[in-house]
C-alpha cells in the first residue's frame, strides 16, 4: 500500500499545509496531491510543493481539462518532471458541466471522449515517436477547421521528456473507471468503502482487457481519497467530515447531473442521497450535513480515537492485500494522524 496526502484546493487565500507535507515526506509517504476548483490552480501549488520537498512525489488531483489544451498540459508535466528529478504525476479530470460551462465558458461535451483524446495527445508528446497528430471530436491537431490559416504543421516536442510520466484520472462513474483502466495509470475516487472495492473489479478488468498489453491491478493504481478526523469524541469526528459529504452529494452539480450523488446511491445510500440533495439545494446546508448517515462516514473515512482508527485501517489493509487498492490518499490535518496511518499501513 502506498500512502498519499491530500493538499486540496484553497479557499479565499492560497494556503498549503507545508508542515504536513514535510511530515508526510519524513514518514515515508509516497505522494502529495493538489487540486483546483474555480480559485487557486493545481499546477502552481504542485510546483511550490515540489520546490519545497526533495523525495516525495507530487501530483495534481486533478487539473480540469477544459482549463488547458492537452499540449500545454503535457509541456507543463514534462517541465515539472525534469525540474523535480522525475517526481511529478499528472492527474486530470473533466469536472462537471456547471463548472466547465459556467466558469470556463466551454461546452461540456462528452467527458470520457475528451479524456481519451487528452491522454492520447499527452502520451504522444511525452514519447516523441513522431510529430504530433490527432484528429478527434474535441481536438484536431494540426487544426484545419473554421478560421484556420492552413499553415499548421505537425510538431515534435523540443524538450526530451520522460515518456512514462504517470497519468491519473479523476472518476466518479462506472464508465469512467473502465476508461481509466484502459488508458490511464491510475484513478482517484472521491471516497470509497474498502469492504466493497470488489464492486469495481469487473469494470476494471474489462478496461484492462480492452487495452491489452498485460495491463492489470499490478500496474494500475486505484487510489481513493480517505478523509480523516482523529479525536476522543467519535461523533464529533464524524460530524467534522459530514459537511464535505454534503457539499459533494448535495451541491457539486445540478440536481439531474451530480456524479457524487449517483455514486452515493450505488454505495447503498439512495434515500440519504435524495434527502441530502434536497436540503443542500434548498440552502439548508447544516441540515444536509446532519442528514449524512454516520455509517456512511464510518465506512469511507477514518474517524474517532486513535485505537478506533487503527481498527478501521485493518479494512483498508485487507483491501490492499486483496489487490483492490494501490494507494490511500489521506485527508489528514495533523502529523499525529499521518503517523497513525503510517504505523499501520507502511
Amino acid at each position: 500500500m502506498k500512502l498519499g496526502l491530500i493538499c486540496g484546493y484553497s479557499g479565499a487565500q492560497v494556503k498549503l499545509p507545508m508542515e504536513l507535507a514535510r511530515a508526510a515526506e519524513d514518514l515515508g509517504y509516497d505522494s502529495l496531491w493538489t487540486a483546483e476548483a474555480w480559485g487557486a490552480d493545481a499546477v502552481t501549488t504542485a510546483t511550490w510543493l515540489l520546490a519545497h520537498t526533495t523525495r516525495i512525489r507530487v501530483g495534481t488531483a486533478v487539473v480540469q481539462m477544459a482549463a488547458r489544451t492537452p499540449s500545454i498540459t503535457a509541456m507543463t508535466a514534462m517541465t515539472l518532471d525534469q525540474l523535480s528529478g522525475g517526481r511529478f504525476m499528472l492527474g486530470i479530470g473533466p469536472s462537471g458541466p456547471q463548472v466547465i460551462e459556467g466558469w470556463y465558458g466551454q461546452p461540456y461535451g462528452k467527458p470520457l471522449t475528451r479524456t481519451r483524446e487528452y491522454i492520447d495527445i499527452c502520451r504522444q508528446i511525452f514519447r516523441r515517436e513522431a510529430p504530433l497528430m490527432h484528429q478527434g471530436e474535441h481536438y484536431q491537431i494540426p487544426y484545419k477547421g473554421p478560421g484556420a490559416m492552413g499553415l499548421g504543421k505537425p510538431l515534435k516536442s523540443i524538450l526530451h521528456g520522460n515518456p512514462n510520466i504517470p497519468i491519473y484520472m479523476g472518476v466518479a462513474t462506472e464508465k469512467g473507471i473502465g476508461t481509466a483502466a484502459e488508458v490511464a495509470d491510475g484513478c482517484f475516487m472521491i471516497w470509497a468503502n474498502p469492504d466493497r472495492t470488489s464492486m469495481f473489479q469487473p469494470t476494471l478488468q474489462a478496461g484492462f482487457a480492452k487495452a491489452g498489453g498485460g495491463r492489470g491491478m499490478h500496474n494500475f493504481d486505484f487510489a481513493p481519497f480517505v478523509r480523516m478526523a482523529m479525536g476522543p469524541d467519535l461523533q464529533a469526528c464524524r460530524d467534522k467530515l459530514k459537511h464535505n459529504f454534503a457539499l459533494y452529494v448535495g451541491g457539486m452539480g445540478a440536481r439531474e447531473k451530480n456524479f457524487y450523488n449517483d455514486y452515493t446511491r450505488r454505495l447503498g445510500y439512495a434515500d440519504a442521497a435524495a434527502i441530502i440533495q434536497d436540503l443542500y439545494l434548498a440552502g439548508r446546508k447544516e441540515e444536509a450535513a446532519a442528514a449524512v448517515p454516520d455509517e456512511y462516514v464510518d465506512e469511507c473515512c477514518l474517524v474517532g480515537p486513535r485505537e478506533h482508527i487503527r481498527e478501521q485501517l485493518s479494512r483498508w489493509k485487507a483491501a490492499s492485500q486483496r489487490g483492490e487498492i494501490g494507494s490511500m490518499i489521506v485527508g489528514a490535518s495533523t502529523r499525529e494522524e499521518l503517523e497513525v496511518v503510517a504505523e499501520v499501513m507502511l
